[in-house]
């Protein structure tokens, strides 16, 4: 699963070409599905009309960069009205209240988790009065603009971890999915773990020794890497912390 933000600003990469089409501006959600759809492109050149890649066309989003196959993924909104009329509604999910059916408040969503595989919402973050949950998207029956209608006892089913399960498991009150399983949830987060240090240590492996073919600057405008410099482990650890985006700008620049 992705947060929303972790996905928001990430740059569009084109894979038959390695170029960058743009950055996502906003997730388009289907209320209908209780989905993310469409993400919107951001780009200095289409200033005019709004442009989109329906999510079914993306093939991964990582921590760096969501990619596709090639940049006929991205299409102009006007040309297609189911999408252009998702993008009207401005379900934006984040921010919006959550009610019961009968109209008990019980807290605001400031975070929603995305299945980064098919684009289903699958948790909500819920801040209510001074303490965090997560709920399931099971209990959700209306995503509307401003407030998200939820099943009277939503409430009860309230976890304060969040924990990637399926879609239909929504059956076990809180008390009892915290106590439940947790060996295997430890083990999970811990290949996960693993599986990032491997994918972080390749990323190390095809980096080092090779050369900028241009200057690599912060996003404040900061030299971080001369042009023709022959990159270290410290120089790429120091661009991954100035951001994802740089850091795209770095693989991109290498021979």
């Amino acid at each position: 699963m992705k947060k929303s933000t972790e996905i928001q600003s990430l740059p569009i990469i084109n894979i038959s070409d390695g170029s960058e089409i743009g950055k996502v501006r906003s997730l388009v959600v289907n209320p209908e599905k209780g989905s993310v759809d469409f993400l919107t492109v951001e780009h200095e050149d289409w200033q005019i009309s709004v442009r989109a890649i329906p999510f079914k066309k993306v093939v991964g989003i990582g921590e760096y960069a969501v990619t596709v196959e090639h940049e006929n993924a991205v299409i102009d909104l006007n040309e297609i009205p189911i999408a252009n009329s998702l993008v009207n509604k401005k379900i934006r999910v984040t921010d919006a209240r959550l009610m019961t059916r009968k109209g008990q408040m019980i807290g605001e969503i400031v975070e929603f988790h995305v299945d980064d595989e098919s684009g289903a919402i699958r948790t909500l973050e819920v801040k209510s009065k001074s303490d965090s949950y997560y709920l399931d998207s099971p209990h959700v029956l209306t995503w509307g603009k401003d407030i998200v209608i939820v099943k009277e006892d939503a409430a009860e089913y309230f976890r304060e971890t969040l924990v990637e399960v399926e879609v239909e498991d929504i059956s076990t009150p809180r008390e009892v999915v915290v106590m439940e399983e947790p060996v295997v949830i430890q083990e999970a987060a811990a290949t996960q773990a693993d599986g990032l240090k491997d994918i972080e240590n390749r990323q190390m492996e095809l980096l080092v020794g090779r050369q900028t073919a241009e200057d690599i600057f912060s996003l404040e405008g900061e030299l971080l890497i001369p042009k023709g410099a022959e990159l270290t482990r410290t120089d790429i650890q120091s661009v991954k912390e100035a951001g994802p985006s740089v850091f795209v700008e770095l693989t991109m620049n290498i021979r």
